[in-house]
């Protein structure tokens, strides 16, 4: 049985495009609905299982869609819509059983994927007696805070590397 990734993906571009795109996902959730099975574009290339399930848009914003996938994000066929549809990305995504928390962005052609490590994980605990979270001396009633202040720091540290 398949951990499942939450995934959220904000896709940017032309309101042409991004018609498309709210056509594409909606005609892939019908599908989906009909085989009870995980779907791809016809056009993207399946190389690692990267199927979406359970598709969703939010109905507030134009081009943000959430789905699952299984185990992991699937940033690869996402890119392949991008680059088919000539669009940018943001696309967040986490399953924390398998210690998966990250952010990738596809903007002007080049993916930047930023994702936590292990250790990244093992930087705070879990007081079980309290139910409360411990970071860097200070406490937290949810692990989604520190996750996002770890991810947040990763990706300053890769724009700083990458301005030098």
């Amino acid at each position: 049985m398949a951990n499942w990734c939450n995934n959220t993906v904000v896709f940017e571009g032309t309101a042409e495009a991004i018609e498309q795109i709210t056509q594409l996902f909606k005609s892939m959730a019908e599908q989906e609905q009909k085989d009870d099975c995980g779907q791809l574009p016809d056009f993207v290339q399946d190389t690692h299982g990267d199927y979406f399930y359970n598709i969703s848009q939010d109905n507030e914003s134009a081009g943000v869609f959430q789905y699952e996938t299984k185990w992991s994000p699937n940033t690869e066929a996402v890119k392949q819509i991008a680059e088919h549809l000539k669009v940018d990305f943001t696309h967040e995504y986490e399953e924390l059983g398998c210690l998966v928390y990250g952010q990738a962005i596809f903007e002007d052609g080049i993916l930047t994927n930023t994702c936590l490590d292990s250790q990244d994980f093992c930087s705070y605990e879990l007081d079980e007696d309290t139910d409360t979270y411990h970071f860097e001396g200070k406490e937290y009633d949810s692990e989604w805070e520190i996750l996002d202040t770890l991810l947040e720091r990763k990706i300053e540290n890769q724009l700083n590397t990458t301005k030098i």
